[in-house]
């Protein structure tokens, strides 16, 4: 009988008291009463792993690395008392650090990476990391309408607007549980990470059993997830479907059909284009898969189908981020620092998503947001008939991709169109703090002051206690700040308008830092970025065990551009899609980019197929 046979638990905890002994309550699948918790299948070759079961979970409080600053120790934001001192220096309002520091009017390109390379560090973000917002609203906390602090209201005052304020809601709170944590941290109150913070395709297939499910073709018995049933593109290849609750709100071009917001593993897929490029070429490769293996195994069950797939397309998440991506984010010398080679799975390391990487670091990359969306045609140029667009025009627009060529063009420009280069007086593009806009909202938002303010709602410590916290040293002068930044000017700028160095944001203190060699990131988001991604890899408690070394090898294969090859129009690419290159003396055709043989995966009726459940 082969090992991987077996199937595990992974679940997803809503309401739940569980104990380091939580899945002695379960046999042969069968969920006791006694614990209130959501778990769902997923097959995994190794024994279910009994210490901290609740690490990496879904809906579980994001880990402190340092303890939270509240006002007033527990739960009032920095800022919330506007007339409170910081070092003997009141904080400046997050709209004028965007405006007067953050702004800018133009973005150099890299001529290093495409833009493939940010649309998939938002991309795989949404795998990692979702903070939900708190959704009580009552007539005394009308957050849409008011200016007032008043929970959960936390509103960004504009002295410019009529209105006088953007709103802000605050993230829901959660409870904060863990072994040996002391009272004062227990005390204070944490946000929740809706989400696993495992790197596991959950983005593709939902994180509770009820998304899963909706996501998934189960009257077709073939292990293939739901696809559109109203549009196809023009070679029928599929969309992704449609959210269950129509009408939707997204955004509709006023002629002919209705074409709604698109369903996938992570609610925010609408948000731009390309992550719906991104979401329906992982909806195709799932298909495609489960539609070899089908061929190769025709014994195997539609669950087994299913859930095989699952693990190979996961698999190829943790592949292109951690080989592909993350090293070129932080850099080959910190990616050897921080990160290094991978020493199999460690039960001591919590995988579990840090307050600092969600809400400050991983957002390193709003700063390379391109206020342009180009869409290319076969030659790579300009396309005659969808022509390019300012990027507020394309945000909630499903529409375009179903009446405007499909995704070819979106990918066609996310690989042949070179990044937007981060520089310390050139990092937010007005589109995203002038012009962007969100569903249900009656006016533009600054996704700069939204991120400022929601570091200050979570109240994390301030740029010079991340820097002492990676071994980083402190700023102390005007002169310390100019060594790092680079950009006496803007080091100028911070430190008058902070008064003290102390109050720097970390967020901004991290993107106005002087890039390492080699990397998109200063020495602090290095840092942070790579603790996390080495917590996620080594905490992974279901990684080891899962794959034959032959199919190992085969997975290895794979590549961004392969994706791209197997699951659309485009014949030509670049070898590494991250890499920007001209076209066409630097692409290549998609016939000598490696493929996976999915014959490793060939297995013997005799051998009973890989889902029976464990004793």
């Amino acid at each position: 009988m082969m090992e991987h046979k077996h199937q595990y638990l992974r679940f997803c905890c809503t309401d739940c008291n569980l104990t380091e002994n939580t899945d002695a309550s379960f046999r042969g699948g069968i969920l006791y009463p006694s614990c209130r918790a959501v778990f769902f299948w997923t097959h995994f070759t190794i024994p279910f792993v009994r210490q901290n079961p609740r690490w990496g979970a879904a809906n579980t409080a994001m880990v402190r690395w340092l303890p939270a600053e509240y006002e007033d120790g527990q739960r009032e934001p920095k800022g919330w008392n506007r007339e409170r001192l910081h070092n003997g220096f009141q904080l400046p309002s997050p709209r004028k650090v965007s405006r007067e520091i953050l702004r800018s009017s133009s973005k150099p390109i890299d001529e290093d990476y495409s833009q493939m390379l940010v649309e998939w560090g938002q991309y795989i973000d949404h795998d990692v990391t979702f903070t939900p917002q708190s959704a009580g609203v009552s007539p005394e906390a009308d957050c849409l309408n008011s200016c007032e602090n008043v929970h959960p209201c936390f509103p960004i005052q504009v002295k410019s607007l009529v209105h006088g304020c953007i709103p802000f809601y605050r993230s829901a709170p959660g409870c904060f549980v863990s072994v040996g944590c002391d009272i004062g941290q227990a005390l204070q109150q944490q946000q929740i990470n809706a989400i696993t913070s495992f790197m596991d395709a959950s983005v593709v297939y939902g994180h509770t059993p009820t998304l899963e499910n909706l996501l998934r073709d189960l009257s077709g018995q073939n292990g293939k997830l739901a696809v559109n049933d109203r549009f196809e593109d023009p070679r029928g290849r599929p969309y992704l479907p449609f959210v269950a609750t129509l009408p939707s709100a997204c955004q509709q071009d006023g002629k002919g059909h209705r074409v709604d917001c698109f369903n996938a593993g992570d609610s925010r897929v609408n948000e731009g284009l390309p992550l719906i490029a991104l979401h329906t070429l992982w909806l195709r490769e799932h298909n495609r898969i489960a539609g070899e293996l089908k061929h190769i195994n025709g014994h195997w069950s539609a669950e087994t189908l299913y859930q095989e797939t699952r693990k190979i397309i996961g698999a190829l998440h943790q592949i292109i981020t951690m080989r592909d991506y993350i090293p070129k984010i932080i850099g080959p010398a910190s990616f050897d620092r921080h990160i290094g080679p991978y020493g199999g799975y460690d039960p001591t390391v919590d995988p579990s998503a840090s307050n600092v990487f969600a809400t400050a670091a991983f957002r390193f990359g709003h700063a390379t947001i391109s206020p342009i969306l180009k869409r290319l045609n076969e030659s790579f140029q300009e396309h005659e008939h969808f022509p390019h667009l300012r990027l507020h025009k394309t945000l909630f627009s499903p529409w375009r991709i179903v009446k405007e060529g499909g995704i070819e063009p979106i990918l066609r420009g996310m690989v042949g169109t070179a990044a937007s280069a981060v520089g310390a007086n050139t990092l937010m593009a007005e589109e995203v703090t002038e012009r962007m806009v969100v569903l249900n909202a009656r006016r533009h938002v600054d996704l700069a002051s939204l991120n400022l303010q929601r570091g200050r709602d979570h109240s994390l410590p301030g740029y010079n206690s991340w820097r002492e916290f990676c071994g980083l040293s402190r700023v102390e002068s005007l002169e310390d700040l100019r060594e790092i930044v680079r950009d006496d000017e803007v080091a100028e700028k911070i430190l008058r308008m902070y008064g003290h160095p102390d109050n720097i944001d970390v967020w901004l203190g991290g993107l106005v830092e002087n890039l390492l060699p080699g990397s998109r990131t200063g020495p602090l988001f290095a840092c942070l970025i790579g603790r996390q991604m080495k917590a996620v890899r080594e905490g992974d408690r279901y990684s080891e065990g899962v794959f034959t070394q032959r199919q190992k090898n085969e997975l290895l294969q794979f590549s961004l551009s392969r994706l791209i090859c197997d699951n659309s129009d485009i014949e030509e690419v670049p070898p590494d899609s991250f890499r920007f290159g001209k076209y066409p003396s630097d692409y290549v055709s998609c016939d000598q980019i490696p493929s996976v043989s999915l014959e490793a995966w060939t297995e013997a009726e005799s051998q009973g197929g890989p889902d029976e459940l464990l004793d």
